[in-house]
């Protein structure tokens, strides 16, 4: 309930205060579970793309955010799953979580990049999204962001009122592309040559609407340069990445 009252109360504000253009919002299925993967410019995308979507979407958050009064409240309201970024039990909580919601039949929202970008290039993909998409069945919904880090730089606290935002949502890629009798059960061993594939796959679904540069490198490995606040999903990914 305090999810769909923020989002009545917070759309036609947003709405107001910047020109949102939602793109391709049909592509988003009415049922079934659902992985939303986007690029990730700015703090703010995990505000304008659920404003985008009839349906309600589940995020990672960091589990700083729940160590505030400030925001706690607001996350909890939320149904965000805290996640502890120093990786560990917790963060395979936070996987086991995400993958309940998507067994639920949920949306959850993930950057496979990791981090944000800060140079405006679209950073190589985790695993996680495509290890996810078969532990689930889920379908894979690429999303491309546009606009966001005009109206909330990286390290900016207050956004921007008054610009353009665009969140694009793209075919849905069904990564799995069988039943769920002949899905791998989680933690399976799946070949990482095949989850590489399929997450390369996402990620040039991404970059063709986002029209970003493909870095072909981790954001992760450059971290000094690229890590930023606000990087949710980076633990989860990695978490669920196969080694090798």
């Amino acid at each position: 309930m305090a999810y769909w009252a923020l989002k009545i109360l917070l759309t036609p504000l947003l709405r107001i205060a910047f020109s949102v253009r939602c793109i391709g919002r049909a592509n988003v299925p009415r049922s079934g579970p659902v992985i939303l993967a986007s690029n990730h410019r700015s703090f703010i995308d995990s505000v304008f793309m659920p404003l985008c979507v009839r349906r309600r979407v589940t995020f990672v958050a960091k589990a700083e955010y729940f160590e505030s009064w400030k925001t706690a409240w607001l996350f909890r309201a939320l149904g965000m799953i805290p996640l502890d970024r120093e990786g560990g039990s917790a963060s395979e909580r936070a996987l086991v979580a995400a993958r309940r919601v998507l067994a639920d039949g949920g949306v959850l929202g993930i950057y496979p990049e990791g981090t944000r970008s800060r140079d405006g290039r679209l950073y190589q993909g985790h695993t996680g999204v495509a290890r996810l998409a078969l532990d689930t069945g889920a379908v894979v919904v690429p999303v491309a962001q546009s606009g966001t880090a005009d109206a909330q730089p990286i390290g900016a606290t207050i956004p921007k009122l008054g610009k353009k935002v665009t969140v694009e949502f793209g075919h849905p890629i069904a990564l799995s592309g069988r039943g769920a009798a002949e899905r791998p059960a989680a933690g399976a061993s799946v070949a990482a040559g095949e989850l590489r594939r399929m997450t390369d796959r996402v990620m040039s679904a991404i970059a063709a609407m986002s029209g970003q540069e493909q870095a072909g490198m981790y954001a992760r490995h450059d971290r000094d340069r690229l890590s930023a606040p606000g990087s949710e999903a980076e633990p989860l990914l990695v978490a669920a990445e196969t080694p090798g």
